[in-house]
């Protein structure tokens, strides 16, 4: 199985860097650096699919690929 693919973006908005995992649906994390953004999101990632788990919910596989790795 492959691994999610995480995002890690600057925010203006929010004045530091936010990942998200596209296919874990709100599965997102803030981090005042790129570094502290995906430490935080592995924690929500963790905590999402245990919450999955344990709520008899469906385990999304990974799917997500960012336009620049699909071959047209």
């Amino acid at each position: 199985m492959r691994d999610y693919h995480i995002n890690i973006f600057y925010s203006d908005e929010d004045e530091g860097y936010v990942a998200d995992i596209p296919d874990l649906s709100h599965c997102s994390a803030f981090g005042e650096s790129p570094e502290e953004a995906l430490s935080e999101v592995l924690k929500a990632k963790a905590a999402w699919l245990e919450s999955a788990k344990a709520n008899g919910k469906p385990i999304p596989e990974a799917r997500y690929r960012p336009i620049i790795y699909q071959v047209a």
